[in-house]
């Protein structure tokens, strides 16, 4: 049940006569235009067809109540009384899909930092559905200008939730560390913090809290006893801990031992059946392919789950895969060659799968300027086509598992009252195939519309390398 034709025609043309409102700026701050709305604006999105998120089946004939930036009610169109809401103003979605807003689990937007650049990938990511991202370490005093200027609407883009990065000394000769430190002594400063005996961990912990991180980052060079003494500490002061799957030379079943939150890249993760194991970031080496054949490797399976016991989340990142396959493609002589191909990667996903671990949806890469859609629908496609992924729990992987990863589950990855107002709605049903992401009509974030036929692409000039 619905409204009449002539009803719904009313209400899609009010759709366009009623402006939104916007939060305004105080005295002297810069134009906000892609402000949180205003407390007090009240929009009705109806006739929706809701995924909400959970992974459930989807729900035609739905009306979708936001005041303000929060989801304040959902309900069946036939408990819609349009008299009830003179103050509102109607989008009828006739039949749309409308879903969570995406989560991309691993960006780095700040290596160097590049404002024109990190601008251009935050606006293709927000009228591309990304309503929020996870960055894995990176310049934060870049990284968190950016998030001011997005959370208040300077500047379209997601919300931004960071982590600083600890590794041992050794690894701060590492270029990239000096591109996000630059003017001071990487391994000093609280967002890239080299750590020895003689660290004062609580300290360091405290001072990374006070970049506005919300988790440490386990990169390289660290000991076992330093991998479980950081997440001890990170945990006590009320942060999360996101590490790769070996933390050189700590192998995979001490960094799953330690509890960290979250673990990125499949394939380190491989490195648990490997003799003899690298030893360093720099010397990774092929994983041993042979113990990854004929069926899941019971090692393996005893690993994950193991992960999934201690509610360890993996950030498969097969998009990373995807690009080291075709590199070497391009250049079969390339030295080093890459560690790991996408259909190892893709057999471990769907392993750790099996064993019970939650999987989220990150990238860890930038797609050309030209592409028009972000690098996170690459992700989603491979976990469904390679690891064996349904769409739904893709589309859950990638909404409130991402969500509760960050530690954002009461705000955010779920259609549900109370919850911020970051949605997107298409016209094809992304259950049934997720190249519909494609078929985007708009974002809301915080309850601001932002229409996928505004989107201004990326130019040459705004991102002129090819990641």
């Amino acid at each position: 049940m619905g409204f009449s034709v002539k009803a719904r025609a009313l209400l899609l043309l009010a759709s366009f006569l009623v402006p939104p409102t916007f939060a305004h700026a105080p005295p002297g701050a810069m134009p906000r235009p892609y402000a949180p709305a205003e407390k007090g604006a009240r929009v009705i999105y109806t006739n929706a067809t809701l995924i909400d998120g959970r992974g459930g089946p989807a729900q035609p004939g739905m009306a979708v109540v936001v005041e303000g930036d929060r989801i304040a009610s959902i309900m069946p169109m036939a408990t819609v009384a349009v008299t009830r809401w003179a103050d509102a103003s109607f989008v009828d979605l006739a039949g749309g899909y409308l879903l969570p807003g995406l989560i991309d689990s691993h960006q780095h937007m700040a290596t160097p930092p590049n404002r024109v650049q990190a601008e251009a990938q935050m606006r293709r990511d927000l009228f591309g559905g990304i309503t929020a991202v996870r960055d894995m370490a990176d310049d934060l005093r870049a990284v968190m200008e950016y998030a001011r200027a997005t959370r208040v609407g300077e500047v379209p883009g997601p919300d931004i939730y960071a982590a600083a990065l600890f590794a041992g000394p050794d690894f701060f000769d590492d270029p990239r560390t000096a591109a996000a430190a630059e003017g001071v002594k990487p391994g000093t400063v609280p967002w890239m913090r080299a750590v020895t005996d003689g660290t004062n961990l609580p300290e360091a912990v405290t001072l990374a809290r006070g970049t506005s991180a919300i988790a440490i980052k386990l990169y390289d060079n660290l000991r076992p006893q330093d991998v479980r003494a950081i997440t001890a500490e990170a945990h006590k002061q009320g942060m999360r801990v996101w590490a790769h799957g070996m933390v050189f030379p700590t192998p995979p079943a001490d960094v799953v031992d330690a509890g960290v939150d979250s673990i990125s890249h499949t394939c380190y993760l491989a490195y648990h059946i490997s003799n003899p194991r690298p030893t360093t970031y720099k010397d990774r080496r092929l994983v041993e392919v042979d113990k990854l054949k004929g069926g899941d490797n019971p090692e393996m399976t005893a690993l994950f789950k193991q992960m999934a016991a201690k509610g360890i989340v993996l950030d498969a990142t097969l998009r990373v895969y995807q690009e080291y396959d075709k590199r070497l493609a391009a250049k079969p002589d390339m030295k080093p060659r890459p560690h790991c191909t996408l259909e190892v990667a893709s057999a471990l996903t769907a392993q750790a799968k099996r064993a019970g671990v939650t999987i989220v949806t990150g990238t860890d890469g930038v797609p050309p300027a030209a592409h028009p859609w972000p690098a996170l629908y690459d992700e989603l496609e491979l976990l469904h086509a390679r690891a064996g992924m349904t769409n739904g729990e893709v589309i859950r992987a990638a909404t409130l598992e991402g969500a509760k990863l960050i530690g954002q589950e009461a705000e955010m990855g779920a259609i549900e009252a109370g919850k911020l107002a970051n949605f997107i709605v298409l016209d094809r049903d992304p259950l049934a195939d997720l190249g519909n992401l494609r078929s985007i009509r708009f974002t809301v974030k915080r309850g601001t519309r932002l229409d996928r036929a505004a989107y201004r692409p990326i130019t040459p000039e705004e991102m002129p390398k090819d990641d």
